[in-house]
């Protein structure tokens, strides 16, 4: 059993870990620390959750700029986008980039958070119970991120 790696980045973001050949699906929210109110990646967290798969492969969302980000909300994403990128690397696990409106084209999604909630659970029935808050679109869009991949010239 090899998993794909779905990783939505971010301090709100997921990753999802689905096997083509099964259907497997397992997902888990970014691990973080609140410290002084504000979130923090728990480094050591995400390292150990990415280890304890055997990963194929990762695919991770190229955000780029939001307009009207403040530069400090914009940097802490920049960050947390480029921690997710190191980790895959440091597990020496091969990683695709793919930029949200390319690969929710793919899909025939739109910008819309439910709609990928709402196609993350027609897809899955059986794990809808994983996103069933707003809060909670990181993670269907970690699990589609992988599903893409495996749709678009990956594994199937």
């Amino acid at each position: 059993m090899k998993f794909i790696l779905g990783i939505d980045p971010g301090l709100s973001g997921a990753l999802a870990f689905f096997d083509p050949e099964t259907e497997e699906l397992e997902v888990h929210d970014m691990p973080v620390h609140v410290i002084n109110k504000k979130n923090h990646i728990d480094l050591y967290a995400l390292a150990l959750l990415v280890d304890s798969y055997p990963v194929k492969k990762a695919i991770i969302e190229n955000p780029g700029a939001m307009p009207g980000q403040g530069v400090t909300s914009m940097f802490r994403f920049g960050y947390a986008c480029g921690v997710a990128q190191a980790m895959v690397a440091a597990h020496l696990i091969p990683m695709d980039l793919v930029r949200p409106a390319k690969w929710k084209k793919a899909m025939g999604l739109t910008k819309d958070k439910d709609a990928c909630r709402q196609r993350a659970s027609q897809t899955w029935p059986q794990h809808a119970k994983l996103w069933p808050l707003k809060k909670h679109d990181g993670r269907a869009e970690a699990a589609l991120l992988a599903l893409y991949h495996c749709e678009n010239g990956g594994l199937k």
